[in-house]
């Protein structure tokens, strides 16, 4: 088995500061496919087109699209394509402070498990999704420095849109609603014990402490990974990834 070769890059992403590296045959051998995919789908339909890549927290989703995207500016082979997020559907935090769900018998509040699916203004995805089919449109983005929605931030006008979340393609109501609007979709699995650190050093990152980080994980990341292990759905295509952050399609 041959050596990995990897391209390293400074990234900002949601805010935050990367530092990212892709392996370059992945890059060839995976990433490039799916654009130049994307791409004939694009120009066989004369019209907008809309993918999913839907994968559970911690796997680098926006860090991902983001790098897909400046793929797409380094080939000029490759149509025009955007990035865009699923975690601007956030309620508020207004809104989540001030609402609760029943869980294991207790009613908590909804900021207490950020990033459920319950946590999510899943109509107003829906109906963004379909205002982008029939033209340029706003979306919301979650800005993690101020861990809350900037509504109407992104102008949405690329004829492809490469849109990421955890629960796109999630098997229950409401999301299943959404499944038909993408014209495409990806889905990235990865082991529940890998993802534990990286979702902690990620709240770490974004401002709490070890023990603060810890506790949310285990009260809600880790409960999120696993419904999305449980129900993720079905998808065009799936990869895996690996433990050194490399990605696989199975």
């Amino acid at each position: 088995m041959h050596e990995k070769r990897w391209q390293s890059c400074a990234m900002t992403v949601n805010g935050l500061p990367q530092h990212i590296r892709y392996n370059i045959d992945t890059v060839e051998h995976l990433f490039l496919p799916l654009l130049r995919r994307l791409t004939q789908m694009q120009r066989r339909a004369g019209r907008r087109v809309i993918a999913f890549l839907a994968a559970p927290p911690a796997t680098g989703k926006s860090t991902l699209l983001q790098f897909l995207e400046r793929l797409v500016r380094e080939h000029a082979d490759l149509t025009q394509m955007q990035a865009l997020g699923m975690d601007g559907f956030h309620y508020p935090n207004r809104y989540l402070e001030t609402h609760t769900i029943l869980r294991d018998g207790v009613e908590i509040p909804l900021k207490s498990i950020k990033g459920a699916p319950e946590t999510f203004d899943v109509p107003a995805l829906a109906a963004k999704l379909c205002a982008a089919k029939n033209g340029r449109t706003l979306f919301p983005v979650y800005d993690r420095r101020i861990h809350d929605v900037v509504p109407d931030a992104l102008t949405v006008d690329a004829p492809i849109l490469l849109i990421e979340g955890n629960w796109l393609l999630l098997d229950e109501e409401p999301w299943r609603g959404l499944r038909p609007l993408a014209d495409y979709s990806v889905r990235i699995d990865a082991p529940a014990a890998f993802l534990r650190d990286r979702l902690i050093a990620r709240k770490v990152q974004g401002g709490l402490s070890e023990a603060e980080a810890t506790a949310f994980c285990e009260a809600s990341d880790a409960r999120n990974v696993e419904r999305f292990a449980a129900h993720a759905g079905a998808a065009d295509e799936v990869w895996r990834m690996e433990a050194d952050g490399d990605f696989v399609r199975v």
